[in-house]
């Protein structure tokens, strides 16, 4: 990398930075609006914050090395999140928008009692700061690749960043810098789409040029048809149950803008694929000696080939961008649970001064966990393959009996926090301890299967047991009352939230703006290929403009 590539790096990180930061003041005034951005989050914000808190550089390390040596499967792969998205926003996006709950975990208090919610919370607390840790730790070692710094100083310095704008600027300061990071990601994947197609002689010469056999089949012998069906469905109900991506339909104003999040997200699939996965497929053909754990490195290799100085930083900053989106949302969220569903249960008078210190207070002690877990990593050998199986195993006995609880009158919280039990109990059982016993091992493939087959068939047994004792739910007549008795947001807070809405904008702008005129800049120092980057960084300076411009004129209205 070369001084200009580290000058973009710098830049960005303290444009990202001082945007997230800038949150502190507007999203300080109580929980709902840190938390829930007041309620009131336009609908395609919210959608490319799911879409950005969705993968991480892994998907460029991991799919890139399925793209390069397999082919076309790796697109169909992630083509299957369109049909995850679409099940999203018909099913599930609305019904939770509906439960009009700041969190996940507020819902769960409300219709399965507060026993069964600290339950859930303290296992999605010990799953998800666990595997942010791991994140955290390979987001780490990118960085210490491309800069030279050690892996102990890059995880510090990003550990601190992300804290930093998520405890100032609350979810507001998350989905704004994640929209900006969706931006730069765009940028630079477009310019390596477009130039890697321009190395070969364009997108005919790579179909007509002579492939390995099945490498631009849709499926193939390791992922199947039955694989890929699973894979969307496992995805529909992740997208569905997790914490984090709740609140990107609960913090929309109604039902129908948590449908067009689903809806948006699965559009983005349907081309986003196409870009990332060709330049991988390209450099096979480049570069056909990469084997075995080389093959992870195809894309930033095909990166490093074609991009001009300065737009490999750029590309790096986008990499380790698309990962910070997850660790972002997973603090915002977790500092939610300690704060709106633990902490006020306990102490139910507390002020909204002291709920939001609790909040920043909570936040800043997960980004230590993080951190430390991040940096115990080496010290562990073989965790990140341990984190992955728990998060396959746990996804489903968690996420499954709450979406069921959503659309059933006779689930209550004993039987979902029986399914739950009963699941997990099955799960690590066929994963941990029979195969001390026996020959057989869990991989894979294998446990996100049983990890959604099992909780479901219980849940479908528990349905069927209440149905036919005609079991009359205390519980949910409970909720339906407090639902119809709950009280509607004044028209003061609905003035506020529509303050922020357009204060977000602006800001969205501004960064846009500046990340045009960054790019503008490499183009115009670049060597080679300089039209790119005039170009790309020209037309974010005018959409940057047009969006600050739309938004200021709202705002005088």
């Amino acid at each position: 990398m070369t001084t200009t590539d580290f000058w973009v790096i710098g830049a960005f990180t303290v444009l990202v930075l001082v945007i997230g930061v800038s949150f502190s003041k507007t999203s300080g005034k109580d929980i709902k609006s840190f938390f829930a951005a007041g309620g009131e989050v336009p609908w395609w914000i919210n959608s490319l914050s799911l879409f950005m808190g969705f993968h991480s550089a892994a998907t460029f390390v991991v799919w890139g090395s399925i793209a390069y040596s397999s082919g076309w499967v790796a697109i169909t792969i992630q083509w299957t999140m369109v049909f995850a998205g679409v099940l999203l926003a018909v099913i599930t996006a609305p019904k939770w928008n509906k439960t009009k709950s700041l969190t996940a975990a507020e819902y769960i208090t409300n219709r399965l009692g507060s026993t069964v919610q600290k339950s859930y919370s303290y296992l999605y607390l010990a799953v998800m700061v666990f595997s942010t840790g791991v994140a955290l730790y390979a987001i780490g070692v990118i960085l210490q690749g491309v800069t030279g710094f050690t892996l102990y100083h890059s995880i510090i310095l990003l550990g601190i960043i992300i804290v930093l704008y998520t405890t100032l600027g609350g979810l507001w300061s998350v989905v704004v810098t994640d929209v900006l990071q969706f931006v730069i990601l765009m940028a630079v994947t477009i310019i390596v789409f477009i130039l890697s197609l321009k190395k070969i002689g364009g997108f005919e010469n790579f179909l007509n040029t002579p492939h390995p056999a099945g490498f631009l089949n849709l499926a193939n012998q390791e992922y199947t048809w039955p694989f890929l069906i699973a894979f969307g469905f496992y995805n529909f109900l992740f997208l569905s149950g997790q914490f984090g991506f709740v609140q990107r339909y609960t913090s929309v104003k109604t039902p129908k803008d948590a449908s067009k999040v689903g809806f948006m997200f699965g559009a983005l699939y349907v081309i986003v694929p196409i870009i990332w996965m060709l330049p991988p497929m390209i450099f096979r053909f480049t570069n056909p000696g990469l084997i075995g754990a080389e093959n992870e490195n195809a894309y930033l290799e095909m990166s490093k080939a074609v991009l001009p100085q300065g737009m490999l930083g750029l590309m790096v900053i986008a990499l380790i961008m698309a990962s910070t989106s997850n660790l972002q949302g997973v603090l915002n969220i977790s500092s939610g649970v300690i704060t709106n569903d633990l902490y006020k249960l306990i102490f139910p008078t507390s002020s909204e001064k002291k709920l939001l210190l609790v909040a920043k207070f909570a936040n800043i002690f997960f980004g230590i966990v993080m951190t430390a877990l991040a940096l115990l990593i080496p010290q562990m050998g073989g965790v990140t393959k341990v984190v992955i199986s728990i998060g396959a195993l746990t996804g489903g006995p968690m996420f499954i009996p709450i979406l069921w609880s959503l659309f059933s009158k006779r689930q209550n919280g004993k039987s979902a926090i029986t399914v739950t039990t009963l699941s997990l109990i099955s799960l690590f059982f066929l994963k941990f301890i029979l195969p001390m016993i026996t020959n057989f091992k869990l991989e894979t493939g294998p446990e996100m299967v049983w990890g959604v087959i099992i909780p479901t068939l219980l849940i479908v047994i528990s349905e069927i047991w209440l149905r036919i004792k005609n079991y009359d739910n205390k519980e949910y007549n409970d909720y339906m009352l407090y639902q119809k008795n709950k009280i509607v947001e004044t028209n003061d807070y609905t003035i506020e939230a529509d303050q922020e809405n357009k204060l977000g904008i602006r800001k969205i702008g501004i960064g846009i703006g500046v990340t045009g005129l960054i790019i503008l800049t490499i183009g115009i120092l670049a060597v080679k290929n300089q039209l790119y980057g005039i170009v790309s960084g020209s037309f974010l300076i005018l959409i940057g403009s047009v969006i600050f411009y739309y938004s200021y004129q709202k705002n005088k209205k």
